[in-house]
């Protein structure tokens, strides 16, 4: 079998970093749904914060504040994806999404509402991610289609 032609073979190399890329939205959604996990048994399997911690930081904000700033952030990171969609923009992951809405567990758990409030992290983090990641998808799949295309006429060019 003949050995592949340079250009040849970095479009290959470049095609599969491109379809590696277009899984980082799922691993953000695989990991926030692993965090969720945890959320949802109120993270018993984490040790508590010691009082002397837990005394400096203050009391948490209250619940009602905590909603707000969830349902302003879900708001802002839909209108985020679908820019970035519209511009055809596909340089994110989606990790930055999970560090949020880990947070949003986090003031709900020091809060004592976990409990009553984790369906709508939960709700906010999959509608987020979820577009996130079909943004990621599409758009790293759209790219190695145009390099697939250009294949067979680098391999005539480079037969030349």
């Amino acid at each position: 079998m003949p050995e592949p032609k340079p250009l040849c073979r970095e479009a290959r190399k470049k095609i599969r970093k491109l379809q590696a890329r277009a899984s980082r939205g799922l691993w953000a959604l695989a990991l926030f749904v692993a965090i969720s996990i945890g959320a949802m048994r109120d993270f018993s399997f984490i040790p508590s914060l010691p009082q002397q911690i837990r005394d400096f930081l203050g009391m948490s904000p209250p619940t009602g504040l905590i909603s707000a700033a969830l349902v302003v952030y879900t708001f802002s990171a839909v209108v985020l994806v679908l820019s970035r969609m519209t511009l055809g923009l596909g340089e994110y992951s989606g990790f930055a999404h999970v560090g949020y809405l880990t947070a949003f567990y986090g003031f709900y758990h020091f809060a004592g509402a976990l409990q009553d409030n984790f369906w709508a992290v939960f709700a906010a983090g999959m509608t987020v991610l979820g577009l996130e990641s079909y943004h990621i998808w599409t758009h790293y799949q759209e790219l190695v289609k145009e390099l697939e295309k250009f294949l067979p006429r680098l391999n005539k060019t480079e037969e030349e």
